[in-house]
């Protein structure tokens, strides 16, 4: 069986492989990723006014991303345990007054990028948003995750907004 092009997550017999990068070179590699919690205008004004009971949510989600992208080759299955250098979690209220933006940046000297760390975290960050704010809000939608930009490794730089 012949796997589909570009799937390199799967061998020719069809079965699932982590990617070997043994061959690769380790480059300075970068991925911001970016996503929203979308909630009611009283439930953002009790996250900035520190009136949520069970604390900052702001600051517990930020560190809950940093410890997400951490883990990242724990949680996804054929992920590449990597040393991070750095994780940047943002959690800024939107201008649209109903949404709190994410953004997450994670870089490491690798051989073999840090994209699905950084959707990790930001994804991470908003379901800690809400696990925060449920009693308040049980509405909240996590919204638009998605990959805003990498660096590094064969491809180079990827603007994808």
């Amino acid at each position: 069986m012949e796997p589909a092009e570009g799937l390199t997550h799967v061998d020719e017999q069809g079965r699932v492989q982590m990617v070997d990068v043994s061959a690769k070179r380790p480059t300075v590699r970068q991925a911001t990723a970016r996503g929203r919690v979308r909630m009611k205008r009283g439930t953002l004004r009790a996250v900035l006014a520190g009136e949520v009971r069970k604390g900052n949510v702001l600051t517990t989600a930020q560190l809950a991303g940093i410890m997400a992208a951490k883990r990242t080759h724990e949680l996804i299955p054929l992920c590449h345990p990597l040393p991070l250098t750095s994780v940047d979690v943002r959690l800024e209220p939107g201008e649209d007054g109903q949404s709190i933006e994410i953004e997450a940046t994670v870089r490491t000297t690798a051989q073999t990028g840090v994209e699905m760390e950084a959707l990790t975290a930001v994804s991470v960050a908003g379901l800690t948003v809400y696990d925060m704010c449920k009693a308040l809000e049980r509405g909240m939608r996590i919204e638009d995750v998605r990959l805003a930009r990498k660096s590094g490794g064969r491809s180079g730089t990827i603007e994808l907004e």
